[in-house]
């Protein structure tokens, strides 16, 4: 298949056309990430993206949803974006929807006026790493971005009417900014308000720097049970509306889902639950992340 490996895509795309319109990820520098460290970002030219679009409406020209990759695909400029997206709708009949990653910083530097038209053309949901919320772990993971500017891009992002999927990470301040990790994250999710949220639990992989960080001593990581009540501190703290949230990546210790704030009581009930019961009610170590 004409794709530059490795690809990644969210797991809600998973029965999603993937088109790979960029490569890498333009920022690549966060260091709890291993996903782009392999590749140098590039818009690819229109001639190689009407390529691929030709391969792709052969191979599947039934597609219902499209997912536009690599890393931020909203990197590219908005006029060629929108072209490239009304062509997706022309030569894919049954599509309903194309979504894509948004690094904060693509976001911030549309106008608004850009983001509503690329929302006109078609691009229906973004995809936005919060990771955290504390402007302390945001530095050292080195985000790129400060807190507030975090708030600015996903509240600019749904006023322009897109739906907006964020995740945040789990363990990401580790033991140190554990409690400030929770209740900041909880915070600026709470301004931001997506539709979705994800919450995954941070799985270091060995050609980070968090890696490096984490052998020297200088970063420590979370046991099992502190997730479960970091998890717990980020919940309590959430005030959304209808926003479905979803804890069953397969980084997580614990399988949770459900809608916020309905089932608020619900999900911090059956974290209390598993306080109480210990690692029995959690998955292999072995299975996570596979």
């Amino acid at each position: 298949m004409p794709y530059d490996m490795p690809l990644y895509r969210p797991p809600s795309e998973a029965e999603s056309l993937i088109l790979q319109i960029t490569q890498g990820c333009s920022h690549n520098k966060c260091t709890f990430c291993s996903m782009y460290k392999t590749k140098k970002f590039r818009i690819l030219s229109e001639q190689e993206i009407e390529k691929h679009i030709s391969w792709a409406k052969d191979y599947y020209p039934m597609a219902r949803r499209i997912f536009l990759a690599d890393g931020n695909a909203l990197a590219i400029d908005s006029k060629l974006l929108k072209a490239i997206v009304k062509k997706i709708y022309n030569d894919f009949p049954n599509l309903e929807r194309v979504t894509a990653y948004a690094g904060p910083r693509d976001i911030l530097e549309k106008s608004e006026t850009e983001l509503k038209e690329l929302r006109a053309s078609g691009i229906t949901m973004l995809y936005l790493g919060v990771e955290s919320g504390s402007e302390e772990v945001l530095k050292l993971i080195n985000k790129g971005v400060t807190a507030q500017e975090m708030i600015e891009a996903g509240q600019k992002a749904r006023k322009a009417g897109f739906a907006l999927s964020s995740t945040i990470i789990l363990g990401l301040g580790g033991r140190v900014l554990r409690h400030e990790h929770a209740q900041e994250t909880a915070r600026v999710i709470n301004e931001i308000g997506p539709e979705y949220l994800g919450a995954l639990t941070l799985m270091v992989e060995d050609i980070t720097p968090l890696a490096s960080q984490v052998r020297r001593g200088e970063f420590l990581l979370l046991e099992p049970m502190e997730i479960i009540d970091e998890l717990s501190g980020l919940i309590h703290n959430l005030d959304l509306r209808n926003c479905v949230f979803r804890s069953n990546h397969a980084s997580n210790y614990l399988a949770l889902k459900g809608t916020l704030n309905q089932d608020k009581e619900m999900l911090l009930s059956i974290l209390n639950d598993a306080k109480k019961v210990g690692d029995k009610v959690f998955r292999p170590e072995g299975w996570r992340g596979l």
